[in-house]
């Protein structure tokens, strides 16, 4: 029998209600690890011990009833940009150090009523603005493949824990990648679902035309077992779409024989490393053995993806913020002279360097003079970006190529270069801008880390998305190497 830290979240459903161990047992088995473990990862911000032994005990209760729910006694992890009732909820922030949440998060709630086991919440960067996780209140991440690389960002904590074997899943956020290039870089599988599928009431905003939440896990198997609880209308978010939600485990199993897979040129062009385009290109081969049609494609506008994105996403964050004034809740500078003092100060001592870069961009090209020449432009080529996926779908099905430009790379290679940094999500930004689901899951080592292959659905698609993907993962093991950190 394997270890109940190797075992998927598919494989937890099936062995709780064959009661070969409790929903107790395997959650303290997980506590055990964050304790020992967490040290040496920093996936962890707030570890809830006796909450998460609580449900747990109740799960039992309910199992031994003959109840049954989604994810009933699955111990899970929740990034900590959802608010939890009772329990901090930071966004990796000293502006949230202490804040507590009067309430869930609908994401929470919908986990908590298919009764997952919350574990705690996952380290991120920054009210999630980075690519690294270097820039969160409470120290970096480390990636359990290379502890002296970053675990990818923003929703690097939780890519980290499943990764390190510290939760079976976790969830995260995706503004412009947060969910996948961190997938990639830690060698898990991750899915963005299409803008409004799952809810954002409750989700601290970054930028709310574009933040979405998703699952982050070993397999597509348990990717869609989380999707089927997460997803669904919620009236409490207004971009909450009213459509039905189909069971995403149903068509894991459809055979890929003549699914069209589209490969855009400007994917695999100067900026992708030779080694990453040669790894990529060989499991795009294997979807070709299972029946799949590869065909080029082009994204004319994607090379725009980065600029408009670092224009539209700061401009909304700059609004989002604006509200953490020391007046109302969160970090409050001592002994302010005046309104004006109290302002500035909060604002400058609880906010690091990168989100106040952000907000200092997003204030500029919303102001007088320069909305029309930056904001109303970027908005523009993001419905030419948009289109280029329209037209795309037209001839292919899904589309396929790297999830990120490169492995994890080290601590502070790119901290002095902001824009290198953004670079990161050049192949991620483009879908968060035209609002579609994707995903990444891994495709092979290079030097061994991990690498991740993107897939992109059309709208409302994430299905025939955790099909392939689940249909990759029979036919390879990129989804079962563990990570060198965790041997012996």
């Amino acid at each position: 029998m394997k270890p109940l830290h190797e075992l998927t979240v598919a494989q937890i459903q099936q062995q709780l209600i064959e009661k070969k161990f409790s929903s107790r047992e395997i959650t303290q088995h997980y506590l055990n690890r964050i304790d020992t473990l967490n040290i040496d990862y920093n996936c962890f911000i707030t570890v809830d011990t006796n909450g998460a032994l609580t449900a747990a005990d109740q799960a039992d209760q309910a199992i031994a009833e003959g109840n049954s729910t989604p994810l009933l006694g699955v111990p899970i992890a929740h990034k900590d940009i959802f608010c939890t009732e009772g329990l901090t909820t930071t966004c990796g922030s000293k502006m949230l150090a202490n804040f507590v949440s009067p309430y869930d998060a609908t994401v929470v709630s919908k986990m908590k009523t298919a009764g997952a086991v919350m574990l705690g919440k996952t380290n991120m960067d920054e009210f999630a603005m980075g690519s690294s996780n270097e820039t969160s209140f409470f120290g970096p991440v480390k990636n359990p493949w290379n502890l002296e690389t970053v675990p990818g960002g923003s929703s690097g904590g939780s890519a980290a824990a499943v990764a390190a074997q510290l939760a079976p899943a976790a969830t995260g956020t995706d503004t412009g990648g947060s969910i996948r290039q961190p997938a990639a870089l830690c060698g898990i599988t991750g899915i963005k679902p299409t803008y409004g599928r799952v809810s954002r009431y409750g989700m601290i905003a970054f930028a709310s035309s574009l933040d979405q939440a998703g699952p982050m896990t070993k397999t597509a198997e348990d990717a869609a077992i989380l999707l089927n609880s997460m997803s669904g209308l919620d009236y409490k978010d207004s971009t909450s779409l009213d459509t039905a939600v189909p069971d995403f485990t149903a068509t894991l199993d459809e055979s890929l024989a003549g699914l069209k897979i589209g490969i855009p040129k400007e994917y695999f062009d100067q900026r992708l490393d030779t080694a990453m385009a040669d790894a990529v290109q060989a499991s795009l081969a294997e979807l070709e053995k299972l029946g799949a049609k590869l065909v080029d494609i082009e994204l004319p506008n994607s090379a725009l993806s980065v600029p408009a994105y670092y224009v539209i996403a700061p401009a909304e964050a700059s609004s989002n913020l604006s509200r953490f004034d020391g007046v109302r809740y969160g970090y409050r500078c001592n002994e302010p002279e005046d309104l004006e003092d109290l302002y500035t100060r909060t604002r400058s001592e609880g906010f690091g360097e990168e989100v106040k870069r952000r907000i200092l961009v997003g204030t500029y090209a919303l102001s007088a003079g320069y909305y029309d020449a930056y904001y109303r432009k970027a908005q523009q080529i993001r419905r030419l970006i948009k289109d280029d996926f329209v037209r795309a779908f037209e001839q292919v099905d899904i589309i396929a190529g790297p999830t990120a430009p490169s492995t994890a790379f080290k601590f502070g290679a790119k901290t002095a270069d902001p824009v290198a940094m953004y670079l990161e999500d050049i192949y991620t930004i483009a879908v968060n801008l035209a609002g579609l689901p994707a995903m990444s899951l891994p495709a092979g080592q290079l030097d061994n880390m991990p690498i991740g292959m993107q897939l992109v659905g059309n709208y409302f698609a994430e299905h025939k998305l955790l099909n392939v993907a689940h249909q990759f993962q029979l036919a390879t093991q990129w989804h079962t190497p563990t990570p060198t950190s965790l041997k012996g």
